[in-house]
């Protein structure tokens, strides 16, 4: 069964928003913060070891979650800033933008957390991140050889990820 509607991967992935290849990496986590897989795609300059950058990507999650839920206009309860808020409460943000990139961030009910970094003139890839979670649920979930919380190894999955996120905008 898929979250995101239907009972099976859709046909036909959300179309691209732009042409080329402007991907540059993608993060899953789990709810406690275990980066599951990363993957690159264009990421010239490499500044830190993958265990440093992966806590500070959730770090920089955890803190936008916050920052969200404290700042929304409509909620009389706003919590305590820096107190984890459980997937779809509070307010909550989809992507932000630099000069130099898009980070487009995805949470499930389970708590997985998808981030997908591409060029900043990249449009709103809310639909492509579903398809990957899809994805995540097809090949990873359902697969009887892998243990929830390990890092994903399904070659089948990587491949169709990789091919799927080339064609990206």
């Amino acid at each position: 069964m898929q979250f995101f509607g239907g009972s099976e991967i859709s046909p036909s992935p959300p179309q691209p928003t732009v042409s080329g290849n402007n991907a540059h990496m993608l993060y899953v986590f789990n709810r406690n913060g275990v980066c599951l897989l990363y993957r690159e795609w264009n990421r010239p300059l490499k500044t830190l070891n993958p265990q440093q950058d992966h806590k500070l990507m959730f770090g920089l999650l955890f803190s936008l979650k916050s920052l969200t839920a404290k700042m929304d206009p409509t909620s009389a309860d706003k919590g305590n800033l820096g107190v984890p808020q459980l997937p779809g409460q509070g307010c909550s943000f989809h992507s932000f933008r630099t000069n130099t990139y898009k980070l487009s961030f995805m949470e499930s009910p389970s708590g997985i957390k998808i981030i997908l970094v591409t060029h900043p003139r990249t449009g709103d890839l809310r639909e492509s991140l579903k398809y990957i979670y899809n994805l995540y649920v097809e090949y990873v979930v359902k697969n009887p050889l892998y243990s929830p919380g390990a890092p994903i190894k399904c070659e089948l999955f990587n491949s169709t990820l990789d091919q799927y996120v080339r064609g990206l905008g």
